[in-house]
């Protein structure tokens, strides 16, 4: 987090992940200079460290009356909310992974997460939606006293992102396109893959826009950097370092080599390898490499032995008979741990683990490859990642228990049509392609009305007039929107909702009831390094 004084107040800059810690760094900036209100906050992106602790350091009542303004870049709201609901529950477990929460603070567990030293396991978030929108490169604002002026670089690092300069203090602030590691062109707890062409474009821009006219640079992580030189320096490092992996992974899928092939072989050239700035704490050129390939070419290498594979279990057991057995890959195993050969032992006893996930000896030597290689790691998520499997393998996943689904601040700020598609996501297809349904939702405080019908297993849902009803539509669900999301994501019971909200049902109800029961609920801490 940063705070801009202004004249009356202060701006914050990224209110961090938790609300619990954006109000001890709030409390900790007025004790040391004194306390002032929060005039403004700016949001750099739609990622979760950048925005859900905001209600540590304003009050949105404030927001309402005018008092507070919350400003961030166009889309933001919906890159906010849509990224993190859809794909969350799968997220938020590979997220176990590649922070390391589970695992012991300290030189065998985690050390420190690559972006800084890790995200808060127990606490809580929010969200409260901006009051304006930045949707031009050169919109300047002045917000308490201070000029500022906006870059906006969508799909960079995030989907919707901005670059802001401070022209009256010739100070840049940056967002996260650009900090002091390797960025991720990939996320390993998975996203959409980001635009390294773009990426490298918009750093170029913001040495155009302001370079000559900057003193001091910072980014949402990390240190500033002074002296215009120095920071027109690390901005065109941080440029040449993305386009370098998005032509160079490009030439060599072009030569014909597979994303694997050209993950082993790219390397940046000597400058940029020994640029700290460039160096893999957080991505990795590997990792990138593979998502540049990715962007552009997708899962398949072209192969067609690679086109069908065996899902993994059955995999699993087809390469452990076709060795030998289960004793004959571990005593091979073992040679090639004592060799220091861990990736291959990592890769070959994968198959035992899969194929009998009982065995207490696989899982152990599997569990002491994936720990070299953890200590090994350069990148923080990929330590994390190998001894949080590592820990897995040895002591089982934590238990099972449901997601939680998203935030009451994140339910409010999304759309209708992002509920629904995640009711669609619920449906267990196969079951519910034994029959049809056809009702309408009503969502009182938005005056909206949605005609849903769920034909061979998939969901349709178009929106019509808030008046029209149908004669033949026999099942109609009314209710807010809270009330109505709180029934999609599985929150509370029917009855539940009916006795303590304003959600009604009206019509066939045990045609709901029986739509209802063809949902899934997630399990969060569902098994990763074992079947």
């Amino acid at each position: 987090v940063s705070f801009i004084a202004g004249d009356t107040g202060w701006i914050v800059i990224d209110p961090l992940t938790s609300i619990e810690t954006a109000r001890a760094a709030l409390d900790l900036l007025h004790a040391h200079l004194g306390e002032r209100p929060v005039q403004a906050v700016i949001y750099t992106h739609s990622h979760v460290d950048h925005f859900a602790g905001v209600r540590g350091v304003i009050d949105e009542a404030d927001v309402v009356a005018g008092r507070v303004r919350v400003i961030a870049p166009s889309g933001f709201l919906e890159a906010a909310v849509s990224e993190n609901v859809v794909a969350g529950n799968v997220m938020t477990r590979r997220a176990t992974y590649m922070y390391g929460p589970l695992l012991p603070k300290g030189p065998n567990g985690h050390v420190d997460a690559g972006l800084g030293k890790g995200i808060p396991l127990l606490a809580t978030q929010g969200l409260i939606a901006p009051t304006e929108e930045i949707d031009v490169t050169g919109t300047e604002l002045v917000v308490d006293g201070v000029r500022i002026v906006f870059q906006v670089t969508p799909d960079t690092e995030a989907p919707s992102e901005m670059n802001f300069h401070f022209p009256d203090h010739r100070v840049l602030c940056m967002a996260e396109n650009c900090t002091c590691t390797l960025h991720n062109l990939y996320t390993p707890r998975g996203a959409q893959v980001r635009d390294a062409l773009a990426w490298s474009k918009y750093l170029q821009e913001a040495i155009d826009l302001f370079g000559e006219d900057t003193d001091v640079c910072f980014a949402s992580h990390h240190w500033p950097r002074w002296g215009t030189d120095d920071l027109i320096g690390h901005l065109a490092r941080q440029r040449d370092t993305y386009r370098f992996l998005h032509d160079q992974t490009l030439r060599l899928a072009n030569h014909g080599l597979t994303s694997t092939e050209i993950a082993e072989e790219l390397r940046l050239p000597p400058e940029l390898e020994a640029e700290p700035s460039s160096r893999g704490y957080y991505g990795t050129v590997s990792h990138n490499a593979k998502a540049v390939y990715q962007r552009y070419l997708g899962w398949f290498d072209g192969n067609p032995a690679h086109l069908n594979p065996h899902p993994p279990v059955a995999a699993a057991e087809r390469y452990v008979d076709a060795m030998g057995g289960a004793e004959e890959v571990l005593a091979k195993g073992r040679v090639s741990f004592d060799a220091g050969d861990y990736r291959w032992v990592a890769e070959v006893v994968n198959h035992v683990v899969f194929a009998e996930p009982e065995n207490a000896e696989a899982r152990h030597l599997q569990a002491d490859a994936l720990e070299q290689l953890g200590y090994q790691a350069e990148s923080a998520p990929w330590r994390d990642f190998y001894l949080t499997g590592a820990q897995e393998l040895r002591h089982g996943h934590p238990p099972s228990r449901p997601g939680s689904g998203p935030s009451a601040d994140t339910v409010s700020a999304m759309t209708t049509e992002l509920v629904l598609d995640y009711l669609g996501i619920r449906i267990d297809g196969l079951r519910a392609a034994e029959r049809t349904w056809g009702l309408d939702v009503v969502v009182t405080d938005r005056a909206e009305r949605w005609r849903l019908g769920v034909e061979r297993g998939a969901l349709h849902a178009v929106p019509v007039a808030a008046e029209q009803g149908a004669d033949d539509i026999e099942l109609v669900v009314t209710g807010s929107h809270a009330a109505v999301a709180a029934l999609i994501f599985g929150a509370c019971e029917l009855a539940e909702l009916e006795a303590d909200s304003d959600l009604n049902v009206t019509g066939d109800r045990d045609a709901l009831l029986a739509l209802l029961a063809v949902l899934d609920r997630f399990s969060l801490m569902f098994p990763i390094v074992t079947p």
